[in-house]
């Protein structure tokens, strides 16, 4: 690992720490380093929950760094929205719950990578944006399409096209966040959250989280027969027989994420 992402465990819960001081700003390294994290988690099954935060008390994260766009090179852009791309839906497909827990300022591309995260947490200090069409650019990396399902496109158009920053109270009205705590507070609730995952089956959160985002790409007539498959198909799972019998015994389930 590079020193632009710090990742760490706590139980079942895996920790990145976007580590690029002073904005914590992301990289073309740090981008295909994130994927390839993710990937690796994928593969632990001891792992059911990742929280992203940013390190210091004022940036989750700023962004892409300006300065990589200034020549105005089509190849650069076009390898860095490239990595945004696969970094960022590399996140959002995670098998586990994954928890953005926002710490200070959220903009641009900073803000998006909290979008491809299940469940948002924000301090009272934070502040949101996708400031991309003020410089020319637009968000390349899910901003448009992430923010629009969560919020609604008229909340989405006064971000995007008027550059409407948001702090963490409205924020949290329109439902770009779930939770507002007190400043250096987000890691701790998010961490708290993130815990709870461990009482779930993760073969069935892997299951119910690929539900939930399917109505983002179909309709729900679509997606109510596939829920219904998805249940049986949980029944060829060890974790499944586990649950159930772990209730009726009374005694807290040993998952083995099989």
């Amino acid at each position: 690992m590079s020193d632009l992402l710090k990742l760490t465990f706590d139980g079942h819960t895996a920790q990145i720490t976007i580590a690029n001081p002073p904005a914590n700003t992301w990289t073309y390294e740090s981008l295909a380093e994130l994927k390839s994290i993710i990937e690796a988690l994928n593969n632990n099954k001891a792992v059911y929950a990742l929280v992203i935060t940013g390190e210091g008390d004022k940036f989750f994260s700023a962004g892409a760094d300006l300065n990589v766009f200034a020549d105005g090179d089509k190849g650069v852009a076009s390898d860095m929205a490239r990595v945004f791309g696969a970094a960022f839906e590399t996140l959002r497909d995670f098998q586990g719950v994954s928890i953005a827990a926002i710490n200070g300022y959220a903009m641009g591309g900073g803000l998006e990578v909290a979008l491809a995260c299940d469940i948002r947490i924000c301090e009272e200090q934070a502040q949101m944006a996708l400031p991309e069409a003020k410089v020319g650019l637009l968000p390349c990396a899910g901003g448009t399409q992430n923010l629009s399902w969560l919020v609604g496109e008229g909340w989405a158009k006064r971000m995007i096209l008027c550059g409407e920053r948001i702090k963490s109270d409205v924020a949290l009205k329109i439902g770009l966040v779930e939770e507002v705590v007190a400043n250096g507070e987000a890691l701790n609730a998010a961490m708290k959250l993130a815990h709870q995952t461990a009482e779930q089956s993760p073969t069935s959160i892997t299951a119910c989280k690929s539900l939930i985002q399917a109505g983002r790409s179909g309709n729900i007539n679509a997606a109510l027969p596939l829920e219904r498959e998805m249940f049986v198909g949980l029944f060829d799972s060890k974790d499944q027989k586990e649950g159930v019998n772990a209730f009726l015994q009374k005694r807290k389930p040993i998952w083995l994420n099989e």
